[in-house]
């Protein structure tokens, strides 16, 4: 039987196999001339087909009839160029079976990996006796507690900067920045030169000046707090001196 390689029960195929001949005989019209073997070997293989690709994988695999052929060809294929079992194919085996089975090279890639079968994360990693699963290796994109709760941090201390820098501005700088850099809708030179009677180019000059004091402003009270940070971190204690009985040395 050329099914038996999938690893799938033999008493489940051969029951696909019976409802495919089932599907034959009622279908079958012997006034069109074909004879019911004929007829029946292309059922009977479509069922046990059809069975297999949804039996194979738990991830649903494709049923156009390029990836079927893909599917039941590969391993012929692979036999025929002596290609390995484990591991991916080599480029030129890739663009061989694709050209063989008018496909594309990913898609040989990719059938070639889902081939393997499927995999539990939760096998043990090394021997029987290991503690340690696959699972426990993969990488989880979130970050952290603690790199999520400096982040918040520095986006705070960084609000309270600019809002003192803010601060600092005369009235018309502020203005001048909130319309320009702060505003949803930012406005032009011209419509603020407008506003407050100068130059376009006055305009430029003071919003330039504004955001260099800004910078400054900013700069100087995350210094200072960072420094403040630190020497609170150095004041503190050790674990050691708290609790000498309970730290190891």
């Amino acid at each position: 039987m050329s099914y038996r390689h999938y690893g799938l029960p033999i008493a489940d195929i051969v029951s696909e196999a019976n409802l495919g001949l089932m599907q034959a005989v009622k279908r079958f019209e012997p006034e069109r001339g074909f004879r019911l073997a004929t007829y029946a070997m292309w059922w009977i293989k479509a069922s046990v087909q059809e069975y297999i690709l949804r039996s194979w994988s738990l991830v649903r695999m494709g049923t156009t009839p390029a990836q079927k052929k893909l599917f039941f060809k590969l391993r012929q294929l692979k036999t025929r160029i002596a290609a390995a079992d484990e591991g991916d194919l080599r480029p030129e085996q890739v663009n061989y079976i694709s050209k063989q089975l008018k496909v594309s090279p990913p898609d040989v890639i990719e059938m070639n990996r889902r081939l393997r079968g499927d995999y539990s994360l939760n096998v043990a990693i090394g021997d029987a006796e290991a503690t340690e699963e696959w699972q426990d290796r993969l990488i989880d994109p979130t970050p952290d507690p603690e790199s999520r709760l400096s982040e918040i941090d520095d986006y705070h201390r960084r609000q309270v900067a600019l809002t003192e820098a803010l601060n600092t501005l005369s009235a018309r700088q502020r203005a001048i920045v909130e319309a320009r850099l702060l505003a949803d809708e930012p406005k032009t030179l011209d419509e603020l030169a407008r506003e407050h009677g100068v130059s376009r180019e006055r305009i430029r000059q003071l919003e330039g000046r504004a955001v260099e004091l800004i910078r400054s402003a900013v700069q100087a009270r995350i210094a200072e707090t960072q420094a403040r940070s630190t020497a609170g971190l150095k004041g503190q204690p050790s674990l050691q001196a708290k609790f000498p009985s309970y730290v190891r040395s």
